[in-house]
Order: C-alpha cells, then structure tokens, then sequence
C-alpha cells in the first residue's frame, strides 16, 4: 500500500511545477512485480490530479500579472496564449510531455478550458504515457 501511495504522490508532483519524474518509480514497482493495471491506474489518477492543479491555478494567476514578484511577463503570457489559441483543446493530449506539458495544462487553465474536456484529454494522454512505460518494462 505503501508504494502505491508513493507512486500516486511522485505522479502528483510530477505534474507540477516541481522536476519529478514518476515513470522511474512506477518502472521499479513493474520491476517488483506490481499489478500494471493498478500502477498505471494509481499514476495516472495522481498525474491528472496535479494537472487539475495547474489548471485551477491558471483560472486565477492572471490576477496577480501586475505584482512585482510575478514570474511571467505579460510578453510570455500572450505569446502562450496565442500558441494554444493556435493548436488547440485537443494540443492537452500532449500534456504528459516533460519539456512544457505542465505548462499546457496552466494555460488551460489561462484559456478558461471547460474543466470537462481538460478532464477528459490530459487524462487520456497521461494515461497512454503510463501504458507505453509498462510496455517498456516489459520488454526491457
């Protein structure tokens, strides 16, 4: 039970902001003989609900642009959005990307995605990303 909750809390924080990666620990608990099912099952649910995070997140960030502390320029905030506005809902299928997947879910979150659709999308594509590690594993 112990290491389930580990996984879903690396997979929690890998989908932040934070460097986490929890395709390691989920590899090691395969390696360990552990369900795929329900590792690809635990990983994905705490994957998407840190993405849920980031996207709660972006619904309000916008109110605190003008604060000096502020991480984004307002330059990096309409060049994301006009990026997004350019691909697209269905651009949160690559959410689970490690170099600016994140980012995605935030600027849904910006964009005002309807929660539902977000939902639907990042968790399919979290989900494949967990799959595609346990095919790995075993074929490692």
């Amino acid at each position: 039970m112990i290491s389930y909750l580990l996984l879903f809390s690396s997979a929690f924080l890998a989908a932040t902001i934070l460097p986490f990666y929890s395709e390691v620990l989920l590899y090691a608990l395969l390696r360990d003989g552990g369900d795929p099912w329900i590792l690809v099952a635990v990983a994905t649910l705490g994957n998407t609900l840190g993405a849920i995070v980031n996207w709660v997140l972006g619904l309000y960030i916008l109110k605190f642009q003008n604060k000096r502390w502020f991480y984004f320029s307002h330059k990096q905030i309409e060049k994301a959005q006009a990026w997004f506005q350019r691909y697209g809902v269905w651009s949160l299928l690559l959410a689970w990307l490690p170099l600016g997947g994140d980012a995605l879910t935030l600027i849904a979150g910006i964009m005002r995605v309807k929660f539902w659709p977000f939902l639907l999308l990042v968790g399919i594509g979290k989900g494949l990303r967990y799959i595609f590690v346990v095919y790995v594993a075993g074929w490692v």
